[in-house]
């Protein structure tokens, strides 16, 4: 069976170490916390046919850089990786930036509210999603207790005004508030999917099951966070969940969204 693993971040080795423990602080410790180079993430993702790269940038002055890095990144291992480039709200260039991300062989943006700071319902992240509409899909970290930029009600807005943009919204739609965002997002939307990723460490079975089965199965894509958790780990963790549509999870319902082949 193939396997597509939807979220995945990697940095360049000179500073990989140091920006994967930058991000592990940043979320008090959690996982396992790898170096965050595309060779580390290949030697733990044994059986997992393909991963989705990104990284964020966190001033507009890093967006080219980091786009340029993931491409070159792909172009290295086209079999094995996925790009997504990243934008940022401050950019005096948004609509450039995306022009340059797509000459580059990028198939979507990447955006994290509570890093780069700023709201999902802000106006500037308005004019990031009506450059992308229609052309590029939308990863967006979502939810987290500790901050006010990117919880689930923040989309309803966004989602509204651009029904034309694909959004993935990260962890389940909801970081640690997982039965907030499925009560708000599930089912609303036709342009909204959602991922896996640092969501099975803190949910039981029956609670992920629930959740997959509130978004409909073809609306969830699985992921893992690395360099925070080990891609092969949450494979079990999420084949335990033992569903019914486990191969549309795992590759069909991706390869439908990204026209993989």
């Amino acid at each position: 069976m193939k396997i597509f693993d939807a979220h995945c971040h990697i940095y360049p080795a000179k500073i990989a170490q140091k920006a994967a423990a930058a991000t592990a602080k940043f979320y008090d410790n959690l996982g396992e916390t790898y170096d965050g180079t595309a060779q580390t993430l290949f030697s733990v993702s044994d059986g997992i046919t393909m991963h989705l790269v990104q990284s964020v940038a966190t001033s507009p002055a890093q967006v080219r850089s980091i786009n340029a890095f993931i491409a070159k990144e792909v172009a290295e291992y086209p079999d094995r990786l996925y790009g997504f480039g990243t934008l940022h709200p401050d950019s005096p260039d948004i609509c450039g930036d995306v022009e340059d991300l797509i000459r580059l062989g990028l198939h979507g943006v990447k955006l994290h509210p509570d890093i780069q700071r700023f709201a999902l319902d802000d106006k500037k992240t308005f004019a990031m999603c009506e450059a992308c509409e229609g052309r590029l899909p939308m990863l967006l970290h979502t939810g987290d207790k500790r901050y006010s930029f990117s919880n689930p009600e923040q989309l309803l807005p966004l989602l509204k005004q651009f029904p034309n943009l694909t959004v993935i919204g990260a962890h389940f739609g909801g970081w640690s508030v997982w039965q907030e965002a499925t009560r708000q997002l599930a089912g609303r939307f036709e342009n909204f999917y959602v991922d896996t990723s640092s969501s099975l460490f803190a949910i039981n079975r029956a609670q992920a099951r629930a959740i997959i089965d509130a978004y409909g199965a073809d609306r969830v894509l699985f992921g893992t966070d690395y360099p925070m958790w080990n891609p092969q780990k949450e494979l079990e963790k999420f084949r335990a969940l033992e569903h019914e549509n486990e191969a549309d999870i795992l590759w069909n319902n991706a390869a439908k969204l990204f026209d993989l082949k």
